[in-house]
């Protein structure tokens, strides 16, 4: 780990417990649940295309995000001191157990912005399946990436996701910036080199 704040105030809320975005979104999540069956009258088709929607759009937000907001290099000291804070420290302390869920501070606000922008362009009525799916694929991400910097994982499924993130880590950050599913770096490209070149390009 890590001191990043001088303030004790402010490093302590830096820090937080991977479980902290269950209780933050859970509840939430329900309630859009609720709305969804008690007060909107979706068909099947419609509540299954929504969710599907969601879970997509998230992984896409999330592949968008970690590659160019959380990996972009400004130039002015204060911008490096702040892109640091959000995204840098983890690569630096890539198993600082309390830096690796994104805190209220930032999540929150995301999680409100998204929800306007979801609501002006999908509308009211449709958005409490597809806002819920979207905060799940969110919630996979954070504990799946706690998952994977300190749990062992079994399977093929999770080996893989794994082992995907652990080389954006350990072998190559400029690729690979999918964290929950590698869709995104297949279609835009940004998956990894083979072997052989990662390893010529690590002795050069």
């Amino acid at each position: 780990s890590a001191r990043i704040f001088k303030s004790d105030y402010l490093e302590f809320f830096s820090k937080v417990h991977f479980t902290a975005p269950l209780y933050f979104f859970l509840p939430f999540i329900g309630y859009l649940y609720y709305s969804s069956f008690w007060e909107r009258d979706y068909s099947i088709v419609e509540f299954l295309g929504l969710t599907l929607s969601g879970i997509l759009i998230w992984t896409c937000s999330e592949y968008l995000l970690h590659r160019f907001l959380f990996h972009y290099h400004p130039k002015s000291k204060t911008a490096k001191r702040f892109f640091f804070i959000i995204h840098g420290v983890h690569h630096d302390y890539p198993n600082d157990a309390k830096r690796l869920v994104l805190p209220p501070s930032i999540s929150l606000p995301l999680a409100t912005l998204f929800y306007f922008l979801f609501r002006y362009n999908i509308g009211e009525y449709y958005l409490p399946p597809f806002f819920a799916a979207f905060l799940l694929g969110y919630l996979f991400y954070d504990m799946g990436h706690y998952a994977m910097h300190h749990f062992k994982l079994k399977g093929k499924f999770w080996s893989a996701i794994k082992d995907h993130h652990m080389k954006h880590h350990y072998v190559d950050p400029k690729h690979g910036f999918g964290v929950s599913s590698p869709l995104w770096d297949v279609i835009f490209r940004s998956g990894y080199k083979d072997d052989n070149d990662v390893q010529k390009s690590s002795s050069n």
